[in-house]
């Protein structure tokens, strides 16, 4: 089975600070970690336009070249989407362990 990893905006926060703290590289470090054990990262469009968007407010130009470098493979929001996500956070921040298993088409 492939495995699947969705980033937040917290996570992608860290990854495109250019400050480098020591959360942030770890952070870095842990990406690196998942590309290189083929595990499929996936940047959801909501999460890269509300990190976008502070990052444009604040003029953090290092951070936005670095969220462009992420940008890879997306997950496009529609309305389906929309929902299975207000769902999952719905469940995660209720404290329930979550497990997903997704089918992903390729066409």
């Amino acid at each position: 089975m492939n495995r699947v990893v969705l980033l937040d905006t917290g996570i992608i926060g860290l990854i495109t600070n250019p400050k480098r703290a020591p959360e942030s590289l770890a952070c870095n470090c842990w990406l690196q970690t998942l590309i290189k054990a083929g595990i499929r990262v996936i940047l959801p469009e909501i999460a890269d336009y509300e990190v976008r968007r502070e990052l444009l407010r604040t003029n953090k130009i290092k951070g936005i070249k670095r969220l462009d470098e992420l940008a890879w493979v997306t997950l496009p929001l529609t309305h389906p989407t929309n929902n299975c996500a207000s769902l999952l956070m719905t469940k995660y921040r209720s404290g329930e362990t979550l497990t997903l298993f997704l089918t992903i088409s390729g066409n």
